[in-house]
């Protein structure tokens, strides 16, 4: 992941004109937006300063200048945190958590209570995300939804399944959304481990076969998924409109837990308790954690 921060700080450079903050433009330019020494001016610091910021060069970064040019980029709310964390990648970091990247077998442990957790949320699809978006585990209705016990275990991930399945435009009526979304999450994920071999190779293995995903990824876009509404075309019961809740894990920073939650009483509701019926029906496999 080296150079993210510049190329963040090039991407958001790149969608604001001279004319947006106030500045006139003159002559021709070689390349969209703002120039370094505009944005250098507009957050009140020097040129040299905020070339060696923009080359990561600058470890000692203060929040007033980093807010400053948040504020000149116009980012938001995540962007602002997302500068914040590749600007400066070990002061996030606790003495507890000046650890290694955890190897696999560790990354996807999920913890007994948490898969009891899961198995209470009979009416609603729910599963387990961990580190680059990999599917940890699911209840019996994710399941029915998606199918993840049904795929090889290295194939359980959200962006691989977003870009490599074959089916995947099919499922989702709103691919185009989808893909933008979770490449802008793994771009967070992949700003908050900028260490994580496993995720560098993801990445690659994506951009090598994907020309859509070097598309999203090369623009730079960062959002945390923690809630919206996705559209699915299930195979068995049909259309779906499934609101969804995103949430962290008290004591795994590394894990959040994903809950489809179709309004009561609507078609959505109705057509995932025939879904539950017809996975009960053809005796689906019992929901597992990979181990």
């Amino acid at each position: 992941m080296d150079g993210e921060l510049g190329d963040f700080l090039r991407s958001r450079r790149a969608r604001i004109s001279p004319e947006d903050v106030g500045l006139t433009s003159y002559g021709r330019r070689r390349v969209p937006g703002l120039r370094r020494e505009e944005v250098a001016q507009l957050a009140g610091v020097s040129v040299d300063y905020y070339i060696r910021l923009e080359q990561g060069r600058g470890p000692s970064v203060s929040d007033a200048v980093l807010d400053a040019v948040a504020r000149v980029l116009r980012l938001d709310e995540t962007e602002h945190a997302y500068l914040r964390t590749v600007a400066r990648p070990d002061a996030r970091r606790t003495p507890a958590r000046r650890t290694p990247a955890r190897t696999e077998p560790t990354a996807r442990r999920v913890r007994p209570g948490l898969r009891l957790l899961l198995d209470l949320f009979d009416r609603a699809p729910a599963f387990v995300l961990g580190r680059r978006m990999d599917v940890l585990a699911w209840n019996a209705l994710g399941d029915a939804l998606s199918g993840f016990s049904r795929m090889p275990a290295a194939e359980r991930n959200m962006p691989r399944q977003a870009f490599l399945d074959p089916g995947a435009r099919e499922l989702y009526p709103d691919w185009p959304a989808v893909a933008a979304e979770t490449v802008a999450h793994l771009r967070l994920d992949a700003g908050l481990h900028q260490d994580d071999k496993e995720l560098a190779a993801l990445v690659g293995e994506l951009s090598l076969k994907s020309e859509d995903f070097r598309r999203l990824w090369a623009d730079h876009q960062v959002k945390a998924k923690t809630y919206g509404v996705k559209r699915m075309a299930h195979p068995v019961v049909g259309a779906l409109t499934l609101p969804y809740e995103t949430l962290a894990v008290p004591g795994e920073p590394d894990l959040s837990l994903v809950v489809y939650t179709p309004e009561p009483g609507s078609e959505t509701a109705e057509r995932i308790a025939l879904l539950a019926s017809w996975a009960a029906g053809e005796n689906a496999p019992e929901p597992r954690v990979e181990r």
